[in-house]
This record gives structure tokens, C-alpha cells and sequence, in this order.
């Protein structure tokens, strides 16, 4: 029933739309991109190179790209690591929401200004600051303009993903397999601190989000 819901909504969203989707290459950002594709083949993937990930989370994003052959949209900031390393030292471990906003939100932001309806695998469970997420909303980007922002999996558990992913045998991040919960830049995730968190593990518990959702106004 929730997969049938999902594919509704995004049947009716994508009809026509300049729409692309984020993607981390988690486990719910995957299975929204398997979903989607169904509908839109070429849609848009939107990737946050922010030169900080794991290896293995780069190895998948190649590994996925080639076998789904997708249209991969690499977004980098504009410093390169070294750059910014240069300027400020390990900015994550200092000032680690200059950081994400340097790496991660100022590349997004500019990434989407040309789509019309942003695509998110965010879901409800991920997190107390994602309780009140709605699958459609809408979010204002720093130039005024207004997008749909459409989670179509916000009401989806832990479980229901998982379940989807092995229904379909879609192949999921290895670093699961080690136990991380919730996976960001390589040194800004660990294992997480509260079991009943699954993004507990991320900036050293010191927060819980990045930045990216902070203009997003809930309903729409």
C-alpha cells in the first residue's frame, strides 16, 4: 500500500515537471531513485560531492551510476578541499556548520535553482527534527525562488525501506553492513550514539542537520 501511495505521488508530481532528485546514496534516497525511475528514466541525480565521503560511498555512486545509467549531476563547492583546508584549517572539526554550508547546502542551493520540483528521500523516522515532515512541501531558495519539494517516503519506517530494497534486490551502501545508521562525510559520521536515532552518529552528536532543510516551509 505505501509503495502504491509513493508511486502515485510521484506519478502525478513528474508529469511534465523540470524535477531532479538529491541523492546521498542511502538506503531511502536509493530506493526513491528506483521508484522514480520507473516513471522518469533520465531523471536528474543530484549528487553532493563535498570531497569528504567515504570510499566506499564513492565506489557506489560509480557502481550505481553505470548499472542504472543514471544522470548523475556531481555538485562540488567552490573551494576545493584543499582550498579550504588551506583557508581554514579542518573547518568541520572547528566550525562544522561553516563547513556543511560551504560543502554542502551553498552547492545544493545552486544546484536546484534550474528545477521546478526537488525529489528527497527524507522520512519522518530519521529523526526527531524530521517528525513534522510532509510529503509535500514547499522550499524557498536563497534567490526567492519556490520549489515543490516532495518526500514521498516520509511516512516510510526503517523497515519498509529495507523490505523495498530486498523485494527488488537493489544492492544498498556497504557501510551498512558496519553497523552506521545514517551516512555523511567520512569525518563527520561514527556509529551512532542513540540506538532510537538513527542520525545520532553524525557530527558527533553535536547536530542533527546540516543545513539543507532550514528553508523549507512545512505544507504547501
Amino acid at each position: 500500500m505505501m509503495t502504491q501511495e509513493a508511486q502515485a505521488v510521484l506519478a502525478r508530481v513528474l508529469d511534465g515537471a523540470n524535477a531532479c532528485l538529491t541523492c546521498s546514496f542511502q538506503a531511502e534516497d536509493v530506493v526513491v531513485l528506483h521508484l522514480a525511475r520507473q516513471v522518469r528514466p533520465d531523471l536528474p541525480v543530484l549528487f553532493l560531492d563535498t570531497g569528504y565521503h567515504f570510499a566506499a560511498t564513492y565506489e557506489y555512486r560509480d557502481r550505481m551510476a553505470a548499472e542504472w545509467s543514471l544522470q548523475l549531476i556531481n555538485l562540488t563547492a567552490r573551494q576545493s578541499v584543499a582550498e579550504q583546508e588551506a583557508e581554514f584549517g579542518l573547518l568541520y572539526q572547528t566550525r562544522p556548520a561553516d563547513c556543511c554550508g560551504a560543502r554542502k547546502v551553498e552547492p545544493l542551493m545552486r544546484g536546484l535553482e534550474p528545477y521546478e520540483v526537488w525529489l528527497t528521500g527524507l522520512r519522518r523516522e530519521q529523526s526527531p527534527t524530521r517528525a513534522n515532515l510532509q510529503v509535500e512541501e514547499t522550499h524557498k531558495l536563497p534567490t526567492g525562488k519556490q520549489l515543490a519539494k516532495i518526500s514521498p517516503l516520509a511516512a516510510w519506517t526503517n523497515r519498509d525501506v529495507w523490505q523495498y530494497a530486498k523485494e527488488h534486490r537493489i544492492p544498498l551502501l556497504s557501510l551498512y553492513d558496519q553497523g552506521y545508521t545514517s551516512i555523511g562525510c567520512e569525518p563527520c559520521t561514527q556509529l551512532p550514539l542513540d540506538p532510537n536515532n538513527a542520525r545520532s552518529g553524525r557530527w558527533g552528536g553535536a547536530k542533527l542537520e546540516c543545513g539543507i532543510h532550514t528553508f523549507t516551509q512545512p505544507g504547501s
